[in-house]
């Protein structure tokens, strides 16, 4: 497996560009995840002879791809678990859906809840038991044949709630059989790529944006961030 793009280093943070088909973390013994090859990475670079602590303060599923902020210290990792708790972190994600939206730019807002069986998010009637509300804004970045191009920002953290909240309006990312897709994409990946990241240094203050291009496969290259 290819080594980890790191995006950006110092003491306190290391932020890499994720691949697809890659765990962030919680995988068998000896299953590589981006936590044990950032950890490695680390061990290695630094020659340290002990563990390495790494804290996952977000996640990215496995089949997407993108920005992902690790933390190095665990007072750094308590500071940015807060931001993103309390929605002081501004993600944004581009992802290529079937067909186009209608409107081509609009505001989503749903109650979601986990449906275990099926091992998968639902939409669920308003207030229901257990549920959370998801919301997301969109915009079409380009229309191309057979695909389309999304910008998604969310505004909330709720598990696979861009996957489930565009499959919801006849719009499922490719690949993503999971949330209705019918057709394949690349290998192990689903079209969803985290393409910007912004946060607050968790000793500086500073407030950071990290940025990363989707893979040469998605066709955008000629597209600004």
């Amino acid at each position: 497996m290819p080594p980890l793009e790191v995006l950006y280093e110092d003491n306190h943070l290391l932020v890499v560009n994720k691949p697809a088909g890659l765990a962030t973390q919680g995988v068998a013994e000896g299953t590589a995840s981006v936590l044990t090859q950032a950890k490695a990475y680390l061990k290695k670079k630094y020659r340290r002879p002990g563990n390495v602590f790494l804290g996952v303060v977000s996640r990215l599923d496995a089949t997407v791809s993108g920005v992902l902020v690790l933390a190095r210290t665990s007072k750094a990792a308590a500071r940015l678990t807060r931001q993103f708790h309390s929605g002081q972190v501004e993600k944004v994600y581009w992802a290529l859906v079937e067909r186009p939206p209608r409107p081509p730019q609009g505001d989503l807002a749903h109650w979601v809840r986990k449906n275990d069986p099926a091992r998968k998010m639902e939409v669920v009637p308003p207030h229901s038991r257990q549920a959370q509300q998801a919301r997301l804004s969109y915009r079409v970045l380009r229309p191309q044949p057979g695909r389309t191009l999304l910008e998604v920002v969310p505004h909330t953290g709720r598990k696979h709630q861009i996957r489930l909240q565009l499959a919801t309006i006849h719009c499922p990312i490719l690949g993503d059989r999971k949330y209705g897709s019918k057709r394949a994409f690349v290998g192990q990946a689903i079209a969803l790529h985290c393409v910007r990241l912004v946060l607050t240094h968790p000793t500086t203050r500073k407030r950071l944006t990290f940025t990363a291009l989707p893979p040469a496969s998605w066709d955008v290259s000629d597209l600004e961030l």
